[in-house]
């Protein structure tokens, strides 16, 4: 008989992969039929805006999303109300600033990306990013109650309308414009934000207070879980912004379709990320610093032993997988891609360090971590584009999570007595443990 542990985990891994999985798989779908629609220069614009946007979307839920999920999941229900009401209040004051940043500031940032047809998208998406930030403070509540169908229908949805409008574009031949596809991200978070209502009803109700208790308790413990996920995704997105402003969008899509296929090694980092952190942050209360050391360990184990098959696939047919995927034209993304691949076996030490980190209430350690590293990336990208061109872009990115990874492991170490190398051995017992409690059905 499986204990509710077991069944958390199998049920929780399950949807969370499928939802990745599926979202991969849709947004793949997506790309593959967008880089043949679009130009390479408009598809390197497409490829900034996305982006830009979800800079936009972190600045508001770094701030919230962590202190939303920790705080519910480990509070009396009766303080669930006054949590969200409290979130909802930041939340909508950080949309409000972020609306007014975008109309002042679109104009600038589309010509120095040399891209200035990104300056009408950017004031179209402030009703996208408006419904948006109603979507999120759901899919967190959801979460925060350890469930998750909610989040992967209302985001299969999302993405499907807009994969099957590019699909009925491109087959009958119509014709579309990047603008287009700006209006059917409205249409498709509007429809999303009512199916996750339709989920996560049943744990709130709808009254509003105003608590300041709370409001500060939240932004105390988001401050730095904000900071870092700014800096994280400007981490992420400086070498494709650098490589627009150095050289040319076109440039910055050659990178893209690098990193378009790296995200499909990110689908079980992801679904195991978004199942750990509420978990962690129940068992830091519980269990104390052992049980938490054995989590990330076991996690990145079980992520690595997913992924490292995947690399190695990959780079046996990188060129094939380059053509099938973006046509010929993108041939130069193949050496790119290579070099991307070294660093995916650190992303999960990465991924899971932040959300382990944050979960025992260290935040400022990974704020301060990711701000250097965001640093190193930007010094890193700025010599190397211009030294390289677009694969100094990936060099740069290399060096940049080889020393995050370093320094993270030395504070892991110091904080939770975590070895690196015991996830590689996790890794390793996974295949013959899957196998046995899975499929053979054995204890």
């Amino acid at each position: 008989m499986k204990s509710q542990n077991d069944h958390y985990w199998i049920k929780s891994g399950i949807i969370n992969i499928a939802q990745n999985f599926s979202g991969t798989l849709i947004n793949l779908v997506t790309f593959v039929v967008l880089v043949r629609l679009l130009s390479k220069n408009d598809y390197g614009v497409w490829g900034i805006y996305l982006q830009t946007i979800m800079i936009l979307e972190v600045i508001r839920s770094g701030l919230i999303q962590s202190a939303l999920i920790k705080f519910m999941a480990g509070s009396d229900k009766k303080e669930h109300s006054d949590i969200f009401s409290a979130t909802l209040t930041i939340s909508g004051a950080i949309t409000i600033v972020c609306i007014l940043l975008n109309f002042i500031f679109a104009g600038s940032l589309s010509r120095l990306l040399k891209a200035p047809e990104m300056e009408p998208m950017f004031y179209v998406y402030n009703i996208v990013f408006f419904f948006s930030g109603i979507l999120s403070q759901f899919n967190c509540i959801e979460q925060a109650n350890f469930k998750y169908t909610g989040i992967f229908v209302s985001g299969l949805v999302r993405q499907a309308i807009l994969c099957i409008f590019i699909c009925i574009v491109y087959f009958f031949k119509l014709n579309t414009t990047l603008m287009s596809l700006v209006y059917v991200q409205i249409v498709a978070v509007i429809v999303s934000m009512m199916i996750s209502w339709f989920y996560v009803k049943k744990f709130i109700q709808l009254s509003y207070s105003f608590s300041k208790h709370w409001i500060k308790k939240i932004l105390h413990y988001g401050k730095y879980a904000f900071a870092t996920s700014v800096s994280s995704i400007l981490s992420g997105t400086i070498d494709q912004w650098m490589l627009a402003g150095l050289i040319s969008p076109a440039a910055s899509g050659t990178f893209n379709i690098a990193i378009r296929v790296v995200n499909l090694i990110d689908i079980p980092t992801n679904a195991v990320a978004t199942i750990v952190f509420p978990q962690s942050a129940k068992r830091i209360e519980t269990g104390g610093k052992e049980a938490i050391k054995y989590l990330y360990e076991k996690s990145v184990g079980t992520i690595l032993a997913m992924v490292i098959p995947v690399i190695i696939f990959i780079y046996i047919f990188d060129g094939y997988i380059i053509d099938i995927l973006a046509g010929n034209k993108y041939a130069d993304s193949v050496p790119i891609l290579n070099i991307t691949l070294l660093y995916c076996v650190l992303n999960p030490f990465g991924r899971q360090f932040g959300v382990i980190i944050d979960s025992i209430g260290k935040t400022r350690i990974t704020f301060i971590i990711v701000i250097v590293n965001t640093i190193v990336i930007l010094t890193l990208n700025y010599i190397l584009i211009r030294k390289y061109g677009v694969i100094g872009s990936a060099y740069a990115t290399l060096v940049a999570n080889i020393f995050g990874f370093t320094i993270a492991q030395i504070v892991l170490w110091r904080e939770l007595r975590v070895n690196a190398l015991n996830s590689f051995v996790y890794a390793y017992k996974f295949y013959p443990e899957f196998i046995n409690k899975y499929i053979l059905k054995k204890g």
